[in-house]
């Protein structure tokens, strides 16, 4: 059981950390902001080659433990923080001066959420390819104006969860969130069943039928 407090500040640090020293640096080197699952973390999709494989940071080949300021980390494995506000609004608020704090339960749980969404979504739609944003900090693709995913977490709901985000509203017991729906990962077994509720979703177009 991940303690709740140990889970908000891993993931505060978690995507400060994807901002400030993979998705800002790969923007300014290869002018793209997308990130990837990867099965102890995230990772950059183009240079440079970052990755955050549980409590290290691997730049190339070389493993760093993630401790101390983000500034520090950034000098020790040789990287250039940089912010990303001029890109989006929705920055994730951490700053080279905040110290990193992961706790190894919390990000294997994290890991774990963006694995098997990266998983259900590839096998929800194949022809897609799911993006890790570091603005909202989530794994995600959408298909027809339906946003699907996985969060780490946020002000909605403070544990992992996966969601289904259509672009218009619908009504009825499905949908659960004023966004749309959302299930806890904690209440998904694995990534086929994150996908049976990715295709729930997509079956849900409006209100419940009435009763008989």
């Amino acid at each position: 059981m991940v303690d709740p407090e140990a889970r908000d500040r891993t993931r505060r640090s978690l995507h400060g950390l994807a901002e400030l020293l993979l998705a800002g640096p790969q923007y300014a080197q290869s002018e793209d902001i997308r990130l990837r699952a990867t099965a102890g973390g995230l990772g950059t999709v183009a240079a440079p080659d970052v990755r955050i494989d549980g409590v290290e940071l691997v730049v190339g080949n070389a493993r760093h433990r993630l401790d101390g300021t983000v500034g520090e980390i950034a000098e020790r494995v040789g990287l250039v923080p940089r912010e990303l506000s001029d890109v989006y609004s929705d920055t994730a608020g951490v700053d080279v001066d905040d110290v990193v704090s992961l706790d190894a339960d919390a990000v294997a749980e994290i890991a774990g959420a963006f694995a098997s969404g990266d998983a259900a979504l590839r096998a929800f739609a194949p022809t897609e390819e799911p993006v890790l944003w570091p603005e909202h900090f989530d794994i995600g693709i959408s298909v027809d104006e339906v946003n699907y995913g996985v969060s780490p977490g946020d002000a909605h709901v403070a544990e992992p969860y996966a969601y289904v985000g259509p672009w218009s509203p619908r009504s009825g017991s499905f949908w659960n969130m004023s966004f749309g729906a959302v299930r806890p990962m904690s209440e998904l077994a694995d990534a086929a069943a994150v996908e049976a509720f990715f295709r729930d979703g997509a079956h849900h177009d409006s209100a419940d039928p009435p009763a008989s």
